[in-house]
Order: C-alpha cells, then structure tokens, then sequence
C-alpha cells in the first residue's frame, strides 16, 4: 500500500512537473511591444543657440552724454562711410569756439604788431617770440575744440545699409546707447554658443541645421566657419560662427537653435533607445525571445544604431524584457518603427547653462528628406534633455520642502 502511495505522488508530480512545463512552453503566451529594426540615415549633431548677424557690421554710439537734436530716417537705406546719421546738441560747444577764435584774432593781431618791431631789440624779439608761441597755442585750442565739435555728429563707420535705427531727436544718449546698426546685409552668420564640453567635436567646414520659430517645419542650413579660440569660463560655452548661404530665409537679428553635424552615415540599422539592454537585444523568431549581441554605434536619446547579427525588418522588444528568458513564447500587442518627430516639431526653450547639456541626439526617421530627419531628431533630444532636467528640479526642489 505504501508503494502505491509513492508511486502515485510520483505520478502526480511529473503530471504537475509536465503540466507547468506545457503551460509556459505552449499554452502561456507572454504579451510584448516591439519596434521594427529600419534602416536610415543617422547623425548625431552638438546643440546650440543663436543669432543671426551680418558678417561684417559695426554700432554706432555717441561719444558723449547729450540731447540728439538730429536723426537721419534712414532705416533699410544704403550710406556711405562717414555719412552724416545724426547729431547732438553741440550749442556750449560752438560757444566756446566763438571765444577761442575771438581770442585767436587778437593773438593775430598782437603777433602782427610784435613782428614790425621784433629787430629793433633784444626785448622786441622777446616779446615777438612769446607772442607767436601765444598765437600758435589758440590754433591748437580751436583746433581741439572743432574735434569736440565734431564728435557729437554721429557718422556711418562703414560702407553699407542703415539695418536699424532707436532713439529718437530729444532723447539724451551717451556711450552706452546703440543709436544706429551699420554694415552689409549679406553675406549673414549665426553667431552660435555650444557648451564646453563638445567644442572639440567641432571643426571648420561641418554642415549644421537650424530651427527657427519663424520658419516652423524647414531645415535651414549653415556650415561651421570659425570657431573662437578662447571659451567663456563663466558660462562655460565656446562662440562659433556658421555661414549661412546666400539664398537663407533668416533675417538679421533672429535667434535660432543650431546642430552641427559631426558624425553621420548614410544609411545604417536603427531601433529605439529602450530596445538595447547593455550590448543586447531581443528579438522575437517564430514566436520567442532570442537574445542577440549588438554593438551600439550613433547613440541618441530616442534611437540608436545597432551593428550585429540583426536586418533590417526584425521584431525587437520594445522597451527591453530582461525578466523574460530566452526561448519565453511571446504575442505581439503592438508594434512600430524607430521613433521619428514629425519635421515641424515644437521648439523647447533652450537649456539654463547651469543644467545638463542636451544629449547628442541620434537621428534616423522615415522622412523622405534626410535634412529633415536630422534636425526632427536632433531638436526632439534636447527636448527630452529639457524634460529630464525640470524632472530631476522637481525632485529636488520637492525634497527640501
């Protein structure tokens, strides 16, 4: 009798030992998301923000504090360097200078009659000596007033067009105010900022992309063409100046968002960020995990390449499943490609200096316009940096409350 009791549990173990294998083998189907492995181009490009400037421009200000009594209404005119712009209020000025040249007529006369008598002696001489030294001095005099004089007329310091004209005839300005902004419209640059930390990734003759709020949806072009030697130790940024072609739809003062490209491949398999977990993913054949070594190349905070025993069409888990193992029979809920904002995605604010800099973003979509692709995914990083950003103030903020 206790033989049968032994075999029978031991039946009812294997039953229940086959019946738990059967179960999660065949019969247990565990949901999952994936993406699809595409192949796109793909870049990864350094974020910046900027304004748009003439190449060659200068600034007009006054060297004294004083009333403008003229302004020239010359705004988008063409002018001629030293071109009168303006003037201010010079009347102590002139007044001065009438008692300078009414004092230079008598010195005038004074060395006139001393010259009539200067051989008749020694005293004579003397006395025409000190007269023409007299005489000489009121010269210089008049002479350093009529600059003072003319110092107070506001001239163009350059060749090239009035781009913009402030303040107005009555107002005082001095040295510190920007009456006038002169210089040739074109050719135009983005005078640009990018942190610190990514200003070796940049040389001379590297494409950028720009993003404006005036021109939502278009991928507006530069290229680098110099790079200031010296950093800002406060802000902790390097300047960097991009050109900009001939045919731009930038205007002169706009701010635009800048990535320069410094990696990039024509074509290359891509999946979304959360789909690699450490140098792996998980594929999904016939219906089960698979997992598969990869290399990540251009890495963003969206997509990223993935270079290995993978082609282009295949199903990866999407976000990764570490806690399924291989061989786990799966049913696919739902599926996708690498994620690609659309081209007129919505600009963030940039960054303060003080926050984490934006990720550089890997870029692969499904945009028939690889320009496109580039900047959507670009700019779609430094969003997520943003947000990231303000989570982690939150957290901290919340904390010391």
């Amino acid at each position: 009798m206790k033989l049968w009791r032994i075999l029978g549990t031991a039946v009812l173990l294997i039953a229940a030992g086959g019946g738990y294998y059967g179960y999660v083998n065949f019969l247990h189907v565990e949901p999952v998301k994936t993406s699809i492995v595409a192949q796109a181009p793909v870049s990864e490009a350094i974020y910046g923000t900027g304004t748009v400037e003439p190449q060659r421009w200068a600034k007009v200000v006054p060297l004294q504090r004083r009333r403008l009594v003229e302004l020239c209404t010359c705004e988008g005119q063409n002018v001629r360097a030293g071109q009168v712009l303006g003037r201010q209020d010079d009347a102590e000025e002139r007044s001065a200078l009438r008692e300078l040249e009414v004092s230079n007529q008598q010195a005038q006369r004074d060395l006139d009659r001393a010259e009539k008598d200067r051989g008749k002696s020694d005293a004579a001489q003397t006395e025409y000596e000190q007269r023409w030294t007299q005489f000489e001095e009121s010269k210089t005099r008049i002479a350093a007033q009529k600059v003072r004089i003319d110092g107070l007329v506001l001239r163009a310091p350059l060749d090239g067009m009035v781009l913009r004209r402030d303040g107005e005839v009555g107002e005082i300005a001095g040295p510190t105010d920007v009456l006038f902004w002169v210089g040739p419209p074109a050719p135009m640059q983005v005078v640009a900022e990018v942190n610190e930390e990514e200003i070796n990734r940049i040389v001379v003759g590297q494409k950028a992309f720009l993003r404006s709020e005036a021109f939502p949806g278009q991928a507006l072009r530069a290229s680098v063409s110099q790079i200031t030697p010296k950093g800002d130790p406060t802000r902790k940024t390097f300047r960097i100046y991009l050109l900009l072609p001939p045919d731009t739809a930038l205007r002169i003062g706009m701010s635009v968002e800048a990535n320069i490209i410094f990696r990039e491949k024509a074509s290359a398999l891509v999946v979304p960020a959360e789909a690699v977990a450490g140098d792996t993913v998980q594929v999904v054949v016939n219906d089960r995990i698979e997992r598969v070594p990869v290399t990540v190349g251009i890495r963003g905070s969206r997509n990223v390449e993935i270079i290995g025993d993978v082609s282009r069409g295949m199903a990866v888990l999407s976000p990764a499943r570490l806690d399924l193992a291989d061989g786990t029979k799966v049913r696919i809920e739902s599926q996708s490609k690498p994620a690609s904002p659309p081209p007129d995605a919505s600009l963030s604010p940039a960054p303060d200096q003080d926050t984490a800099p934006p990720t550089p973003a890997a870029v692969a979509g499904a945009s028939t316009d690889p320009d496109n692709a580039v900047i959507s995914a670009a700019i779609s990083a430094h969003i997520d940096s943003v947000v990231n950003d303000a989570r982690r103030n939150v957290g901290r903020f919340g904390a010391n409350r």
